[in-house]
């Protein structure tokens, strides 16, 4: 009886030690993230590219990370996840050392195709279903939301400081530096935040998943409701295509010619309310549901957005997208909880996978549109595209889930 207490508390204190890294982890990207973003587009409008090409970039960027989360969800099943997690980070590393090293548009579609350095924040990518299982594989169901919000509030969180990181390069050119060499010099950090994922990823135990590897499937009970979520997952990810940060960024840079300081000064606290969203979806979520709260958060934020693409007003426009920005992510852990409830431990990577990896296609062809639509009299028109087609898709996932409750909502 001792015996297995030891066992037990040894087996507690080491899943604390393993979501702690991958909490570590998630921060250090998050940072990253949240500069990338924003300098991305300032650096490639300075070496030339055209909204158009910047919004190619950003599509490719999203059909990269679509195929290598597919890799993953294909070949991760009852493998070493820390050991492909270090070949994620170690990836992170290269993109930032390789990107500001090649100029023709090509190389940079083909580093941005097989990178890491994303025009959206965190939600996307091989990393993201592997650190979410093994986040969800030692954690009750009545802790799951609340594991899941925290660690996407310590990403946002650290994305809004990586936000204010973003001014950086305007301080180095104050000095004396070239604009192209301080934005370079973002990328260089990026790669040195990649080896510090590296780091807390060495440190996780190479393990495979508790499950027997005959008891690993891709998906078999939970096929149906995995494709359907895909599905819906998809018609989101195609509209958040249409305002990815990056684009987003761009639009402000266009449209009232903000500067990258002030720029990174928003961006800083539309992720600062992000952050503080994720534990306020975590409690709506026990007391109201997890379909319900990621439903009825959407549709204001999708509203906010469309008010902002028709304000000429720069402060109206500004408090419109942070108050989009309070809300709209709030179905982030609430959404990977609900997928990992739904299904079976032996299915979690599987599905993890199989519902990022059509949103990444999904979302890596709006973003060429959307650059090609920044170029119209009506710049605001990507904006407005993407808050229609969320509110039809989040009045979609209410119809068809509304009943299909977690194990935690089933007392």
């Amino acid at each position: 009886m001792e015996q297995t207490a030891r066992r037990i508390a040894a087996a507690s204190a080491g899943g604390r030690s393993e979501v702690a890294l991958l909490y570590a982890a998630r921060a250090a990207r998050g940072f990253g993230d949240g500069f990338a973003v924003i300098v991305l587009p300032a650096y490639l409008s300075e070496i030339g590219f055209s909204p158009f090409q910047i919004g190619l970039a950003a599509a490719v960027a999203l059909l990269g990370s679509a195929v290598v989360t597919l890799a993953v969800g294909v070949l991760a099943a009852g493998r070493d996840l820390s050991s492909l997690l270090l070949i994620g980070a170690m990836a992170m590393a290269a993109t930032g050392f390789v990107l500001p090293n090649v100029a023709h548009i090509v190389l940079i579609l083909a580093v941005m195709f097989v990178g890491t350095m994303n025009p959206s924040t965190g939600d996307v990518g091989m990393l993201v279903p592997l650190e979410q299982t093994m986040l969800a594989r030692d954690v009750a169901n009545q802790h799951r939301t609340r594991t899941f919000a925290h660690y996407s509030l310590i990403g946002s969180a650290a994305t809004a400081a990586g936000a204010l990181a973003a001014a950086s390069p305007d301080g180095l050119v104050a000095l004396g530096a070239s604009r192209i060499g301080a934005l370079t010099s973002m990328f260089y950090l990026y790669a040195a935040l990649g080896l510090v994922c590296t780091a807390f990823y060495s440190r996780l135990p190479h393990t495979e998943t508790h499950l027997q590897r005959s008891e690993i499937k891709s998906l078999g009970a939970s096929r149906c409701i995995v494709y359907k979520l895909a599905a819906l997952f998809s018609l989101d990810s195609f509209a958040g295509g249409f305002a990815v940060p990056s684009l987003i960024a761009l639009w402000l840079f266009e449209r009232f010619d903000l500067s990258l300081a002030t720029t990174s000064l928003f961006f800083f606290w539309s992720n600062a309310l992000t952050a503080i969203s994720y534990p306020i979806a975590a409690w709506l979520a026990r007391h109201f549901g997890l379909i319900n709260t990621m439903v009825f958060t959407h549709i204001p934020s999708s509203v906010c957005l469309i008010l902002a693409a028709l304000s000429p007003n720069l402060v109206l426009v500004l408090a419109l997208l942070l108050v989009r920005s309070a809300l709209s992510q709030m179905d982030v852990p609430t959404r990977t909880s609900y997928v990992m409830a739904v299904v079976t431990p032996a299915e979690r990577t599987a599905a993890a996978s199989v519902t990022a990896v059509p949103r990444s296609l999904a979302s890596s062809v709006s973003p060429a549109l959307a650059g090609a639509l920044l170029a119209t009299p009506f710049t605001g028109l990507p904006l407005v595209i993407c808050g229609v087609l969320k509110i039809a898709y989040d009045l979609s996932l209410l119809f068809m889930f509304r009943h299909t409750k977690p194990p935690e909502e089933q007392n």
